[in-house]
């Protein structure tokens, strides 16, 4: 094989490896409560990964057309995850995502900010609206309480 047909398939190889890696960074998991899907946001955070991240949400609810809420799980990420993301464009990637959901009929939901993460975007003096909780399992006892349903907890 020659040395440009082994050029040619390491690129192959490596767009690939990146469509796998650019799917596997978003999972979208159906919830227990009806018609909600959850997205956990974990790790490093950088405005590529939150365009993704938006992308593959729209595109998911747009195929799925039974979902309803959205409920997005940054618990995982630590602010050293966020630090080469400027809080500004952070603020303003999660009100356009926010928005876009909204404008699809979705309830978007975000739980798990940090203090500092928030003290962040709160600095960055954009106002954003969002429905927020500090946990996941706080946001779905919401959700089931609403549709007049409980978890068991034991």
């Amino acid at each position: 094989m020659s040395q440009e047909n082994e050029i040619l398939e390491l690129k192959e190889k490596i767009v690939y490896y990146e469509r796998i890696i650019k799917t596997m960074s978003t999972p979208i998991i159906p919830s227990i409560v009806s018609r909600t899907i959850m997205i956990p946001i974990v790790g490093y955070m950088f405005k590529e990964r939150f365009e993704n991240i938006e992308s593959q949400t729209l595109q998911y609810v747009g195929e799925h057309r039974d979902v309803e809420t959205a409920v997005f799980d940054f618990s995982a990420v630590s602010l050293e995850d966020v630090e080469a993301f400027d809080f500004n464009d952070l603020a303003i990637s999660i009100s356009r995502l926010n928005s876009s959901l909204r404008l699809m009929g979705i309830r978007p939901i975000y739980v798990g900010f940090n203090p500092r993460f928030i003290r962040e975007i709160v600095q960055a003096n954009i106002h954003v609206e969002l429905e927020t909780y500090n946990s996941f399992k706080v946001a779905l006892n919401r959700l089931l309480s609403e549709m007049n349903q409980t978890i068991s907890s034991k």
